[in-house]
């Protein structure tokens, strides 16, 4: 349908209408003229249609009362009458993307389906939610998702739980999260930002039910709302149903959401902040230092676009100049920046693991540096890539594969504080611009207006504190105990009774008149057939071509893999070193910082890792590869070519100073990603003890692997000469052509042209024939308590169902879907409190099991011993398989970008799994029975009687329940 500027249609005012040649789309802008709701639609030919609501949020306090809106909405509405619509369309949905999202000033619900009928079944869903949920009648959803005292007979002492509760209780176990806050106070001392909108722990219990429903009241109001389309759906039909069903519910109000600005500074500003870690952990060299600057407001798309490009400019790049003046300073292990999220644009530079009385030290270097490259000029080529990569990080919406959800993000940069929705989205002038601009001084004025001549800034120093948690546990556990002592017999009684109240419903089921509320999908409702990605097999001398024709925007992704499996055992680590040090160390020809302007200005980037392929249907067999990956457009990838030909044959390891900052920005980086991945590092951890493939897997790049590295930093000098033998000798042996494997994803004539080049690389590879080796491993009975600073547990037991004599079959994605989304949804995060778990089964035979930010051990173990007889018990109708059914197919149609898809065609080759495969998977999937699924009992009750546990969690935690455990380790040794 062609819309009219300044016509309405279904209560919808078309206020602009204009192309966005960046995302080949036409904007659509609306406003409802009833309820003052503000619509964005992008009408485009892409068939994962998005729809999104967002409302500004911005919290009052830290008691994270807009985090846990967010939780509770979707916890029943007026249509949807089951527990949890959210999990429901989890279930048994073909979504291609389901979330909601707490920001620091908004609160964001977006859904994406190709199929038309799912899509509209979610935008319902996500309506029905945010403006009639169930929260006002149920106290029981805000005892759940919130907080609420925990307790079940008079003996017991008080405690505190729920969902946010915890989550954020592991928020603030890392030093990370908790430096965002200190950082963000110290900027916006007298706005919304000086509050956490996730919420503190310690505050959260503050926020009372009454408070919870007035902010709800207040700001999921249609007026309040930004609502967003995207895709190729029927517009007219959706703008009917939110007009007819939702909006012409409500009157035009004037809801008071302003976010003020911080007003400026005289003089900068300087705050201090602790976290904790463990009282046998060292706190030598474990400070934070900071210096943060407010460089304009994030309606500007032009400041905010050069200061994430100035980012890279000075810190993130390999060449960066700053961060190399810092670590040439010795100031801090690890040195990061970091742009923030709301109404006004801060940049953060971060020493990480530095020593605090070295505060002006910093203070000095920062300043001193920034003045010489304003004084000297910005390097042009560093400043040309920086500029490149934001180019590819737009075009290619940072990687993300359903990408109409990056674009609403990005919309309301602009959109949420007064400006125009698709001032993000219209790079390409901008970009432009700066092109034109940056060799006469543009980075160097910004740098000059924005930080050295701007007051509006901070210091913050972020010490650690032995014992703190424990410290903290003692205080509640105090107050606790206080608070219990006064209430009489019969307020105690009472929260038993709502505790009871409670319980009952988390795990009661679902009654047959709610349920049919939800709405629901069929069998033939989804696509019988798997995708055949498309890949031709060349063979050219020892090397492998695959070839995935697959329209990619004119950008060819190239994938290098090299076989490793010559790499005796006690080597393998270096293989995954290599990959961390190649592009930022020197070769012959360049200098670090001169080969990644090189990359940059040419490519897309090149990026390395160390991968562990499976074998189809076995975890003894597997295939170690060092994979190289780049990008490029056009005849660009001739030069691509011979950059990853100097790479592999040119990188010079010698430079002792140099590969100890690599190795201190490694440990650095694991750090901080070990609790955010908490649950796969305990689940590999767990299936590590039992099995070939992720035993090597785990020594290669699992918690193994960062003792290797720390170890390697704790004593470099004693063991420099050592490494870099092995480094050497690792390396002249793995950059070999014998079975390698090269995967291109693009068209034809790109592909032409990368075959007809590919021999510039091919030629100066180690030709040298080797054998395999035959990796053998000890295994037993470990079951590790993994001790950490974690207020939270990471609580994981798997096993290998091969081994135990059980095969493969489709049907096991439906028993995951099953698991996943009803028995451990239920029994771990809604009865126990985890933020999440879940069970995972793969073709390998193993199986594992694990929580996520869980303030329970025990119990959950014992939640996991009970799988087995609920699955033997499980009593499932056709309506109710079908939906399990629909939500296994969606985890394999997820969405992907072209170079996913390349990617996982290329998986498959080596694995050894053919279409036909992937098409009989699908079909057992789509055939599965309730008998099927029952008779999967055995199976899980024998992998959970092996009994081989991984717990990763709080130091007390683990030594209070030492006899699940035969071993107990530090995670900081």
């Amino acid at each position: 349908m062609n819309f009219e500027i300044d016509k309405s249609y279904h209560g919808f005012k078309l206020v602009d209408k204009y192309p966005v040649e960046e995302l080949d789309s036409t904007a659509q802008v609306f406003e409802h003229e009833k309820s003052g709701a503000k619509l964005l639609h992008l009408d485009n030919s892409d068939d994962n249609k998005v729809f999104s609501v967002a409302f500004k949020t911005p919290p009052e306090d830290s008691t994270g009362v807009p985090h846990i809106v967010e939780h509770c909405v979707l916890s029943g509405s007026r249509k949807y009458a089951t527990k949890e619509p959210f999990m429901d369309m989890v279930k048994g949905s073909l979504k291609t993307f389901i979330n909601a999202m707490t920001f620091s000033d908004k609160t964001i619900y977006p859904v994406a389906s190709r199929n038309d009928k799912d899509f509209f079944n979610l935008m319902d869903v996500y309506l029905d939610s945010v403006f009639f949920p169930k929260i006002y009648e149920v106290p029981e959803i805000f005892m759940q998702e919130g907080w609420h005292f925990d307790i079940h007979s008079k003996d017991e002492p008080l405690t505190y739980t729920g969902v946010v509760y915890n989550e954020m209780r592991g928020a603030y176990s890392t030093p990370d999260s908790i430096l965002d806050d200190v950082i963000s106070q110290s900027l916006f001392p007298d706005t919304c930002y000086n509050f956490s909108s996730g919420g503190d722990p310690d505050v959260i219990p503050d926020l009372t039910m009454e408070n919870f429903t007035d902010f709800h009241k207040k700001y999921y109001h249609p007026s309040n709302s930004f609502i967003y389309l995207y895709g190729n759906g029927n517009i007219e039909k959706y703008l009917q149903h939110m007009d007819e069903d939702y909006l012409s519910n409500f009157e035009r109000m004037d809801v008071d959401s302003d976010i003020a600005l911080q007003e400026p500074f005289a003089k900068r500003n300087e705050l201090e902040g602790v976290y904790p870690i463990s009282e046998d952990e060292s706190d030598e060299n474990k400070d934070y230092l900071t210096l943060n600057y407010v460089l304009g407001d994030v309606i500007d798309p032009e400041v905010f676009l050069a200061s994430q490009i100035l980012k890279n400019i000075l810190v993130t790049s390999t060449a960066a100049p700053l961060k190399k003046a810092l670590l040439d300073a010795g100031l801090g292990e690890d040195i990061m920046a970091s742009i923030n999220d709301g109404s006004q644009i801060a940049m953060s530079i971060i020493a990480k693991n530095t020593d605090s009385k070295r505060k002006q030290d910093f203070d000095n270097v920062v300043t001193t540096t920034l003045m010489q490259l304003v004084r000297n000029g910005i390097d042009k080529d560093l400043i040309k890539s920086s500029i490149n990569i934001a180019e590819y990080d737009l075009r290619e919406a940072s990687r993300f594969p359903t990408k109409g959800i990056i674009y609403h993000i990005s919309s309301m940069s602009s959109w949420l504080y007064g400006g125009h929705p698709t001032s993000y989205l219209e790079y390409n002038k901008i970009l432009s611009k700066l092109r034109e601009t940056y060799e006469s001084g543009y980075f160097e004025t910004f740098i000059t207006d924005r930080i050295l001549n701007n007051p509006h800034q901070s210091m913050v120093v972020l010490k650690p504190e032995k014992g703190l948690g424990e410290k903290k546990a003692v205080l509640l556990a105090q107050k606790l105990s206080d608070i219990k002592s006064k209430l009489t017999d019969a307020e105690i009684e009472s929260l038993i009774e709502k505790n009871e109240k409670l319980r009952k419903k988390q795990l009661s089921p679902d009654s047959a008149e709610a349920l049919a509320t939800i709405p629901k999908l069929s069998v033939s409702d989804v696509n019988k057939d798997a995708e055949l990605i498309p890949q031709e097999i060349v063979e050219d001398g020892t090397v492998t071509l695959l070839h995935h024709d697959i329209f990619a925007n004119n950008i060819s992704y190239i994938d290098f893999l090299f076989d490793v499996s010559m790499v005796p055992i006690e080597k393998v680590q270096y293989v995954n070193l290599l990959s961390q040090l190649i592009t930022k160390m020197d070769t012959q020809n360049n200098g670090y910082a001169e080969l990644s302007n090189e990359i940059y200005n040419n490519t897309g980037g090149i990026n390395l890792s160390a991968i562990v392929f499976l074998e189809n249907n076995r975890d003894d067999i597997f295939h170690p590869k060092f994979v190289v990956r780049g990008k490029a457009i056009g005849d660009k990838t001739i030069k691509l070519i011979d950059l990853v030909r100097e790479l592999l044959t040119e990188t010079d390891l010698t430079d002792k100073k140099r590969l100890k900052e690599i190795l201190q920005q490694s440990k650095s980086r694991m750090e901080m990603s070990i609790f955010q991945n908490g649950n796969s590092v305990a689940s590999k951890r767990v299936t590590s003890y039992h099995s070939p493939i992720t035993k090597y897997t785990e020594t290669l790049s699992g918690l193994d692997y960062y003792w290797f590295v720390s170890d390697i930093v704790n004593n470099f000098d004693d063991k420099y000469d050592t490494v870099l033998e092995n480094l050497i000798s690792v390396y002249n042996t793995i950059c070999n052509a014998n079975n390698l494997v090269v995967s291109f994803t693009g068209e034809k004539d790109d592909f032409a042209l990368f075959k007809d080049n590919l021999g510039t690389l091919t030629s100066e590879l180690n030709l040298n024939k080797f054998e395999a080796q035959n990796y053998s491993f000890d295994f037993g009975q470990i079951n590790e308590g993994i001790q950490s600073s974690s207020n939270v547990q990471y609580v994981a037991k798997g096993s290998n169902y091969r081994r135990l004599g059980y095969e493969f079959t489709g049907s096991m994605h439906v028993l995951t879907t099953i698991l996943n989304s009803e028995f451990l949804h239920d029994r771990v995060r809604a009865k126990g409190g985890a933020y999440g778990c879940g069970l995972s089964i793969g073709r390998t035979g193993n199986i594992a099991v694990s929580s996520y930010r869980d303030p329970n051990l025990k119990d959950t173990l014992a939640v996991y011993d009970d799988i087995s007889e609920f699955v033997k018990t499980l009593d499932l109708d056709q309506d109710a398989l079908t939906k399990f059914i629909i939500g296994a197919i969606s985890k394999m149609d997820s969405a992907m970008t072209p170079h996913m898809k390349g990617r996982t065609a290329t998986a498959d080759y080596i694995a050894g799994i053919s279409h036909d495969e992937n098409q009989k998977e699908r079909d057992e999937i789509l055939s599965t029975t309730p008998e099927d699924i029952r008779a999967f009992a055995p199976m899980i009750d024998s992998v959970m009687k092996d009994n081989y546990r991984c717990v990763l969690g709080n130091d007390n935690m683990i030594k209070d329940n030492e006899d699940v455990f035969d071993t107990l380790i530090s995670l900081k040794k």
